[in-house]
């Protein structure tokens, strides 16, 4: 089993690229974040068409998640995180898949930080750890994914001592991090590739991607029941490189 995730950067401008990467890898399951589309625009028919059934939480020009599936519809279990009903962000979704529990994630960026939007972060995070307990604690096989907006290590960002401030980097973010992975959960890429400088995210300013000034940010979490099934882990670092591509790229894992 192939299970992706890849954050589009705006499914609308991107289709073109998310389908030819679709065609081109095939992943059994793809998580997708970013939509930056209302619930009723989302291009069902083209995933379709590409062989995908899917579910999908829009947002009218931001957020956004959504779960495809090649091996039928995902039996959906939830399209919010718990702990707050007046979190009107479209940021989680959650789903079965061929025996597999997904959650889809787009964790808030939380800039300018210090500041409100650097608190509901950290607000965020306290969710998904509670959540993500929960999860573990039901012994079902689990896999977390998405954007994180967290590089957890000095290996995950191109020069960190510029990313001090940022809030993809402050010690309070990165203590977050390291505490929800402590509840048991294995981190794919760096399970398989721990001393390598893979990177899943270059800016589209200052030439970034062509001098590989990047940030490790999108993140694969597997409960007990599966890591032990893990085979292999990468980055389609390539596809960043396309035309009119996400500012992203995806990132897979491959079960046994």
């Amino acid at each position: 089993m192939k299970i992706a995730t890849y954050n589009v950067n705006g499914i609308s401008a991107r289709l073109p690229v998310l389908l030819r990467w679709l065609a081109e890898t095939k992943p059994d399951i793809a998580c997708l974040q970013e939509l930056k589309a209302p619930q009723e625009k989302f291009p069902e028919q083209e995933i379709r068409n590409a062989g995908y059934e899917a579910i999908w939480h829009g947002q009218k020009s931001w957020n956004g998640v959504a779960i495809l599936s090649r091996a039928g519809k995902p039996e959906e279990v939830r399209r919010t995180l718990p702990g707050d009903d007046e979190d009107t962000h479209s940021r989680y979704i959650e789903a079965t898949v061929d025996g597999v529990v997904v959650g889809c994630l787009y964790l808030p960026n939380g800039n300018p930080a210090p500041g409100p939007k650097f608190d509901y972060k950290l607000r965020w995070f306290e969710r998904l750890t509670h959540h993500a307990a929960s999860l573990l604690h039901s012994g079902k096989p689990v896999i977390l994914t998405g954007d994180y907006n967290v590089m957890p290590t000095e290996l995950d960002v191109y020069k960190p001592e510029n990313w001090v401030d940022d809030a993809l980097f402050r010690p309070e973010v990165r203590s977050a991090f390291h505490t929800l992975v402590a509840q048991g959960w294995t981190d794919a890429i760096r399970k398989l590739h721990p001393d390598e400088k893979i990177y899943t995210f270059w800016d589209y300013f200052r030439n970034a991607y062509g001098r590989n000034a990047g940030l490790r940010i999108d993140h694969f979490l597997l409960s007990p029941a599966v890591a032990g099934r893990l085979h292999a882990a990468g980055v389609d670092k390539d596809v960043r490189g396309w035309e009119k591509s996400s500012d992203h790229a995806p990132v897979w894992i491959e079960l046994k």
